[in-house]
This record gives C-alpha cells, structure tokens and sequence, in this order.
C-alpha cells in the first residue's frame, strides 16, 4: 500500500446545539476516560511513592528532606508533565481528531515532506517504545497489586506469581471477546478506585500536615544540591508516578479533549495529589520506615477490599494498555509499517474495539515471561522507564514539528516550549538509562525487536517496489496496444489488485499469457492510505479512464480505517461506473519470495522480511472481498 500525503491540520468540531445532551455525553465520556485514558497513571500510588524513598534513602528508612523532596518532585512531575505538556499542547495535536504517536508521526511528515524519511524513523521509535511500555504495564501493575497480599500475611508470598499469571492469562484469554461490555464496568470502578486513594490518603495527611509543604519547588532544589547522586536514581523512580500520561492522548479520538481534561482536573489529579501527600505524611509519622505505605496506611477492615479495589484497577490499566496495542499496529500495518495482520472486529457498532490474535500472543508471552523472570514489582520498576520517557521525548520532538509548521508559532517560543520539555524528557530518561542493566534491557529488547521489524518491512517493501516496477510494462502502453489488437473478448469485469497503478499488474500480464483472453472491462485498483485517520467517502474513490478496455480506479482510506474494496467500490456507481459484485473477479497476485545476495540487503535482513511476509494475513480476507469471485495467482520473485 503507497501513502498520500494528505495529512492536513484538522478542522474544529461543531459545538452540539443542545446542551443538556452535550452536557451528559460529557459526563459518560468522563467516566469512560477515568477507566481507560487514566487506568495507568491511576494505580502508580502503589508502588511509585515506595520506589522513590528506597531509591533515595538506599534503604527502608528515610530522612524528613528526602520524604518532602520526593514527593514535592511527583508533584511537580505531574503539574509540568501532563498537566502543561500533555493537557495545555500535546491534545491540541489532533490528526482528525485522533491521537498517539502514529498520528502525530502522520501529521507531521504531511506538513513536512522534505524530511519525511526522517519523521518515519522517529515514529517508528516511538512505536516501538509504546510497544516496550504495553509489555512492562500489564506485569507490574497486577503483580503490584496482588502483593498487597503480603501486607494482609506474609505467609502468602509464595502465591504473588502464580496468582498474577492466572489474573493475566485470564485477562489475555478474554481478548477474543472484546470490551464492549467489560467496558461499561471499567469507567465506575475507576471512579471508586480514584475516590478511595483521595480519601486514603486525605485520611492520613492529618498525621504530619508538614506535608503539605511539599507543594513549594524549593524542596526539589534543597534534594538535589545535598545529593546529587541519590537524586539523579531517585528521579528515575519518580517517573513512575508520570507513567501512563502518553494515554492521556493515546486515547484521544476515543473520547475527545474535553472529557479527558475535564476528568484530569475535577478527579484524576486531586485524588492522585492526595493519595500521595496521605503517603508521605503516613512515613514521616513512623520515624521514615519505608515499608508499602499504599497498602499499610489502609488499616483494619480497609485492607482487604483496597487490595481486592487496587487488583481490580491494575487489571482494567492492562486493558486499556493492551487495546491501544492493538490500535497501534492496526495503524502501523495500514501506513504499511507492518505487514498485514488477521483483525477481527469484536464490536459491530464501535470499529475501534478490535482483538488481533498474534498480538495478544506474543503479548501474553512476553508479559508472563517478565513476571516469571522478575519475580517482583521493585526489580520490574526498573524496566518501567525507559520506554516511557523514550515515548514522551519523541511526542516532545514530533510536537515541535507540529508548532512550528502547523501551528505556524514564532520560531523562539515553541524552541523554547520544546526546550523546556526536553530539558525535562532528557532529564527522567537519562536517570532510567543507567537502569538498563537491573532490568531496563527488557523493555529496551522488546523496543528494538519492533523497531527491527518495521525497519525491515519499510526497507523490504521498497527493495521489492523497485524490482518488480523494472520488471513490469508501463500500463498505458499495455493498454494501448491491446486496444490496437485486441485478444479474445470475454463478459463481465475483472479488477487487478496492483501497489503500482502506472504498471501493467503481474496477474494481469499472467492472466493474458496462460489463458489469451481479457475481460470487457478491466479495472487497474490501488489501495492507498491517507495520512489521516478517516476519509469521507466524498474522496473515498478516484477514476481514471484510460481507453475502453481499461479504467485506473485508486481507493483512499485513513489509517484508523479497515479497508473494505467491495463497499468503496460502490461509491463509483456515483461517479458513472455501474459496479456489479456479481460480475466482477478479482485478480490477485500471490508472492513467494526468496532471498537473493543482489537484494540491497543482508541475508539475515532478507530472510526476516520473506518470514513478516509470510505472517501477512490473506488479502482477500484482509480488503474484505468475496472469497467466490477472487483468482489467485501465484509468481515466484527473488529479493
């Protein structure tokens, strides 16, 4: 599939004329985005304030300057972070209203062709480190939660593991019949989740109000001058609390901005702010004893269902972790940065809620590989990271493109908005770098196996572009000499399945060689995507008629679309073409490559890429066409 560089700044949505409807619609969404833009960043409480204080008290007990100077650092992390970064800039970077880093990628290599290779690289990373956070979320926020357990009795520490595999192998069993009706339940319990740690910890804030001094900057300032050392690894942990922010846009075209926001600011952050200040006051009234102050600052009856609420929440974080994984490569394998895969749709009013089996394969393996191999949520923190801030600093990057050519701001203030964030970016990947060999490679292993595939696809797809296109006849000269001497004539219309609409097809050139006959209409058909996540059906379809036997036909559809050929083609009776699925065969060419030392490319490269080929989900499945009218023929080319 070629791209279009259509990828234009999108137009803002019309205000609903009633705002009674608009007004509860904002209320359904709100509670929708707490389940799933908010999941993440919503169960950090119980593990990123107690990662923050071993880190900086390089033990169980810590000082007043460090327990003040850790959390006035979390919430500032969460002001500047998501509050500025992501609420005040990165949501206003909306590709036709939708969001994550593809779409931003999308959005900024259309406003900037010159450096479109470039832009395709840094979106590529930023996929891959997505994909690096979706395998590090699910693990150590389910085996966080069910050690909460060990509060309750230590005696059920031999259980943590085997129990989170069962809670994630469920979860990931459960795919397959999608999240429609799990999802009306993840909005309220988050809701509950976020209402009990606010009281939690305003519960506790009461037993040293000198927390609420953390508020002021200057204790960062006085923590990192008396240790610079201990602060520069105890940043990294505070990143923790951070961790789920890139949802927060992610999610964006599933809810909006204004639900998002308005969630942020009226729950989200109080009660995050709360919870946290509730836990540093919890450790500054027992003498600095770091313990698991989430779960022991819940006393007597509390504990049980705060560890049951908190499972519960980690659980719907995954989710959520695990559905934008599947978002992610559909939009990566329809901008054909990875081959075909199998989607099926597990909705059939919502086309967002999809469930890719090898992918919730290889997830499921990968995450349950890190809970076995971990073992504990403190070693698999150090994993967490990494990807996370490699993510951010690449949203930071792909936003300055977006100021600068989109936005069309003065060069010095969004250099120095920029500046600012990387400043900031650099500042939280570089204290989780050094992680790298106390668990970072983990996360690092699974951002560069995505990155090697998609590198791969991208420079395959091309080598293989090229050396078919020299091999096949211009289509107009094709096409003008059967119209000087026709072959034999048969009834009814054949559609030529072709990623080059300038080249006579390979089916098509098979099609005249073995059997000496064309159709009475021949249609040359492309599928290409927008670089935009949806196409309205006004500039779905574009003919090109090129003599009386032949027609070039190009169907457009965005990256957050299922291509769909038989219903696109539909739209041409519009445009004067009388499209009859009944009397209409498809003609696709099946590939069987092999590896050759004149590739351009190593032959490990090569043989990896025969083997993504390999994996691609069959194209008449795939472009939804009836299986009864498809003819498949196969030709053998050596890359």
């Amino acid at each position: 599939m070629a791209l279009t560089n259509s990828g234009s700044e999108a137009e803002p949505v019309e205000q609903s004329s009633h705002p009674e409807v608009e007004q509860h619609s904002t209320k359904v969404l709100m509670l929708g985005a707490l389940g799933v833009v908010y999941g993440d960043i919503g169960t950090s409480p119980i593990y990123a304030f107690r990662e923050a204080l071993h880190a900086s008290a390089g033990g169980n007990v810590a000082d007043r300057g460090d327990i003040l100077g850790v959390l006035s650092l979390i919430i500032w992390s969460l002001t500047i972070i998501v509050t500025i970064k992501y609420i005040m800039f990165v949501l206003r970077a909306d590709n036709g209203g939708e969001g994550g880093v593809l779409s931003l990628m999308a959005l900024a290599r259309g406003s900037f062709p010159k450096r479109s290779a470039a832009i395709l690289g840094i979106g590529i990373v930023g996929a891959a480190l997505f994909f690096g956070d979706a395998v590090i979320t699910p693990a150590i926020s389910v085996l966080s939660a069910v050690e909460g357990m060990n509060v309750v009795t230590p005696t059920f520490q031999p259980y943590v593991v085997p129990l989170t595999l069962v809670i994630l192998a469920i979860l990931f069993a459960v795919q397959r019949f999608g999240t429609g009706g799990v999802a009306l339940i993840f909005g309220p319990i988050t809701a509950v989740w976020f209402l009990a740690i606010g009281l939690s910890g305003l519960n506790h804030i009461m037993d040293d109000p000198e927390i609420l001094l953390a508020i002021s900057p200057h204790y960062i300032v006085a923590f990192l001058v008396n240790s610079p050392d201990v602060a520069f690894v105890t940043i990294g942990a505070i990143f923790l609390a951070v961790t789920g922010a890139e949802a927060l846009y992610a999610d964006l075209g599933h809810f909006g901005r204004k639900p998002i926001v308005l969630a942020w600011l009226a729950v989200v952050f109080p009660c995050l702010l709360l919870n946290y200040a509730g836990q540093g006051a919890f450790v500054l009234a027992h003498g600095g004893t770091v313990g698991h102050p989430f779960f022991e600052m819940n006393e007597g009856w509390t504990l049980i269902p705060m560890v049951v609420l908190a499972t519960a929440a980690t659980v719907i974080a995954s989710q959520a972790v695990i559905s934008g994984a599947f978002s992610l490569t559909r939009q990566a394998v329809q901008l054909n940065m990875l081959p075909r895969l199998q989607i099926l749709h597990t909705s059939e009013k919502q086309s967002g809620q999809i469930y890719m089996p090898r992918v919730n394969l290889l997830l499921a393996l990968v995450v349950m590989l890190l809970v076995v191999g971990f073992g504990e949520s403190s070693r698999l923190a150090a994993a967490y990271g990494i990807s996370v801030t490699g993510n951010m600093l690449v949203t930071t990057v792909l936003l300055y493109v977006i100021m600068a050519r989109i936005w069309k701001w003065q060069l010095w203030l969004a250099t120095s908005l920029t500046a600012l964030f990387v400043f900031i970016d650099i500042g939280f990947f570089g204290s989780n770098i050094v992680k790298v060999f106390e668990g970072g490679w983990a996360s690092l292993a699974v951002a560069f196996a995505v990155v090697l595939a998609m590198w791969t696809w991208v420079r395959g797809s091309r080598y293989l572009f090229d050396k078919t296109r020299r091999n096949e006849i211009p289509l107009d000269f094709l096409a003008g000499n059967l119209l000087k001497k026709k072959p034999q004539l048969v009834s009814g219309t054949a559609v030529f399945l072709t990623s080059d609409p300038m080249s006579a097809p390979t089916a098509l050139m098979h099609s005249l060689k073995h059997y000496k006959v064309l159709h009475e209409q021949n249609v040359i058909l492309s599928v290409v995507t927008a670089q935009q996540p949806v196409v309205p059906d006004s500039d779905r379809v574009k003919m090109e008629t090129i003599n009386d036997l032949f027609m070039r036909v190009t169907l457009t559809f965005g990256y957050m679309e299922q291509p769909n050929i038989p219903r696109a083609l539909a739209i041409c009776r519009k445009q004067g073409w009388k499209f009859d699925i009944m009397t209409t065969s498809f003609f696709l060419s099946r590939r069987s490559l092999k590896a050759s030392p004149n590739s351009g490319m190593p032959v490990w490269q090569d043989k990896l890429f025969i083997g993504l080929a390999r994996t691609a989900a069959d194209a008449t499945e795939y472009f939804q066409i009836p299986t009864g009218r498809v003819v498949e023929i196969g030709t053998q080319v050596a890359i």
